[in-house]
């Protein structure tokens, strides 16, 4: 989830970086960016879903999720358009900034509130600490071992403390 977190905020550092450019040379290097920060929300996001649903649910969920990524196009691309053509392309970038923005304030508050993301200082570094919201539970072996497990299986691991 901060992977994703990261990628929204890089995107909209990069649109708006790109809007402030002053040639054509810097902005192609600023597209790289961008591409690398769209290229990893995409893959972290069908992953995360891959990872985190049921079996039995996969399809649909890919479904909804390409619906909503695709079916988001039509409507977003008039009002782009619109402000390319009404102030500039400077300002559709900007447009593009605010989602990127947006996408990684939606995910800082769903952090804060839900999976209780703290931060706090280590020396001169900035770390932050994610806790895992599902709750453990017992589980009896059938040999009389008694073995502690999480509630859903586990997905790829994330460091709980990282720099940021």
């Amino acid at each position: 989830m901060g992977l994703l977190l990261g990628a929204g905020a890089m995107f909209g550092i990069g649109c708006t970086a790109a809007a402030l450019m002053p040639n054509y040379v810097l902005f192609g290097i600023v597209l790289v960016a961008i591409g690398v920060s769209t290229q990893t929300f995409t893959t972290s996001t069908n992953s995360l879903v891959q990872l985190t649903t049921e079996p039995a649910m996969r399809g649909r969920v890919i479904a909804i999720l390409l619906a909503i990524a695709l079916g988001g196009t039509p409507l977003g691309a008039p009002v782009v358009g619109w402000v390319a053509d009404r102030f500039g392309p400077r300002w559709a970038l900007g447009v593009g900034a605010a989602s990127g923005f947006g996408a990684a304030l939606v995910g800082l508050v769903y952090l804060m509130r839900y999976r209780q993301l703290r931060f706090y200082r280590e020396g001169w570094r900035l770390r932050y600490s994610i806790e895992d919201p599902r709750p453990v539970t017992a589980t009896v072996i059938p040999d009389s071992v008694t073995t502690v497990q999480r509630s859903e299986p586990d997905e790829a691991e994330e460091d709980t403390a990282s720099s940021v």
